[in-house]
Order: structure tokens, then C-alpha cells, then sequence
């Protein structure tokens, strides 16, 4: 990685910005962008900035990722917020809109589409219950390449590593689009996934390719699988609720302490 560390004019005396180029792995190319406070302090995101700072910066006009106060900036944030504020009082609902980025290609037959073989006795029907819509992009996958996820404070989860029994298969059969696929086929799909079981698929995925299946040979889960991920969950959840306790004592604790002081005071 490359890093560059500058003085940032719209903070305070002396404070840093750093911005870190990755040169290697998927985000090759790609940089983040941290302030260091004058003592040292690390920042990865402006929540955090606005909230050590306070009052002492107005950070509403303030681009992270520049480092410089855009006034524009600010103004479009209030116009956006106006529209949707207006949006919202007149009934309208958020937008929670979780649609994938696949692209959809437009039909140029007329419908129904006719299927010619040379039986004679053949005939074309009309489908009324045919979905309305329409056919997707063959290895539409590809577009979630590259894309990560990131937490609150910005910074890129760890990509999961799969299970041996998950190969991929097609012109890029690289893991991070393979858990993408899965992933993107357990959002939109009701059905059971199962991979794609015809043996032809992996010699010739454009023709033969299920597209109602991810990219990924045929595979089966396991009992032993299914004992161990229940494990996994019930330890999560086991974990969440130790915090959670903890976190409540913690928070009756101070507050005792603090009437305790309004008493003595």
C-alpha cells in the first residue's frame, strides 16, 4: 500500500489526512482516506470526526473523502432533505428499494415467441400466465464484481471464505462473484438453489446454462453442515446477549453513580 499524509487546512492546526492507495487484490487502485487528530488519534469516518470535534467545526459542508469544505455540497444535502421530508409528510413511503444491479434486456420478438421444429404436427400456443418480466443478461453476476461491503465506520468487511464443495463455473468463476452469485440467488429467489446439475453447463455455460441457478457446479448440504452452522448461530446469539447484558448493567451502574452524586452535591 501507498500512503500519503497531508495537513488538512479545514480542521484545525494540525491535523493530518492520509490517504492509503491499495496496489494489490481486488480494490487495487482504489483508496481510503483517514484524519489524525494533533495527539495521534485515528479517524475513519466522518460520524466519528463530527462527533470528537463537536461544536468547535461546523462539518455539515465537509467532503471526507477531499478533505475540503464544499458549501454546494451542503446546499444539494438540504435541497435532497427538503424533497424528502415534503415526500414523506404528503404519505410517501422511504425508499427501501434492495434491487441487484442486473441489467435487463428488452425483447424484440413479438410475443408469443415461436418455437419451429420440423414435426408437422406441431402447434404454437399462447402462454397467458407468462411472466411479464424481462429476460435477463446472460453472466449478469459479473456486475457484482468488486463490489464490498463496509461497516459503520467504512471500513470493508473481510470477504467469508466459501466450503470446498462451492466451484464455480463460466468466464469468471472467481470466489468473491461465486458468494455474490449465492448470495444474489438467496435474495431473489423462493425456490430451493442447487447450483447448476447439468453436466453440460460446465463445458459450455452459455449454452446450457440454468439461469435460475447461480454459477456454481451442482452441490448438496449436508446434516453435519447444516449441526455446524446452528452452532455458529447459537453462539452469535449467545454472544449478542452477554453484550446486551452487559451493557444494561453497565448502564444502571452509571446511572446510580450519578445519582449518587446529585445526592452528595
Amino acid at each position: 500500500m501507498e500512503r500519503k499524509r497531508t495537513d488538512c487546512p479545514a480542521l484545525p492546526p494540525g491535523w493530518k489526512k492520509e490517504e492509503v492507495i491499495r496496489k494489490s487484490g481486488l480494490s487495487a487502485g482504489k483508496s481510503d482516506v483517514y484524519y489524525y487528530s494533533p495527539t495521534g488519534k485515528k479517524f475513519r469516518s466522518k460520524p466519528q470526526l463530527a462527533r470528537y470535534l463537536g461544536n468547535a467545526v461546523d462539518l455539515a459542508c465537509f467532503d471526507f473523502r477531499t478533505g475540503k469544505m464544499m458549501p454546494g455540497k451542503l446546499q444539494k444535502n438540504k435541497q435532497r432533505f427538503r424533497h424528502d421530508a415534503q415526500s414523506l409528510a404528503k404519505g410517501g413511503k422511504p425508499d427501501l428499494n434492495t434491487a441487484l444491479p442486473i441489467r435487463q434486456t428488452a425483447s424484440i420478438f413479438k410475443q408469443p415467441v415461436t418455437k419451429v421444429t420440423s414435426h408437422p404436427g406441431n402447434k404454437v400456443k399462447a402462454d397467458l400466465q407468462r411472466a411479464v418480466e424481462p429476460p435477463r443478461q446472460l453472466f449478469w453476476e459479473k456486475r457484482l464484481k468488486g463490489l464490498r461491503s463496509s461497516d459503520v465506520t467504512e471500513q470493508v468487511l473481510q470477504a467469508m471464505d466459501l466450503p470446498k464443495g462451492l466451484q464455480g463455473i463460466g468466464p469468471d468463476s472467481s470466489d468473491d462473484v461465486l458468494l455474490s452469485a449465492i448470495a444474489s440467488a438467496l435474495h431473489m429467489s423462493s425456490g430451493p438453489i442447487t447450483g447448476q446439475t447439468s453436466v453440460a453447463a460446465e463445458k459450455n455455460p452459455a449454452i446450457w446454462l440454468n439461469t435460475s441457478q447461480p454459477l456454481c457446479k451442482a452441490f448438496t448440504v449436508t446434516d453435519e453442515q447444516i449441526r455446524e452452522q446452528e452452532l455458529k448461530v447459537y453462539q452469535a446469539r449467545r454472544s449478542l446477549e452477554e453484550a446486551l447484558t452487559a451493557d444494561s448493567l453497565a448502564k444502571a451502574a452509571e446511572n446510580a453513580r450519578e445519582l449518587l452524586r446529585g445526592k452528595t452535591a
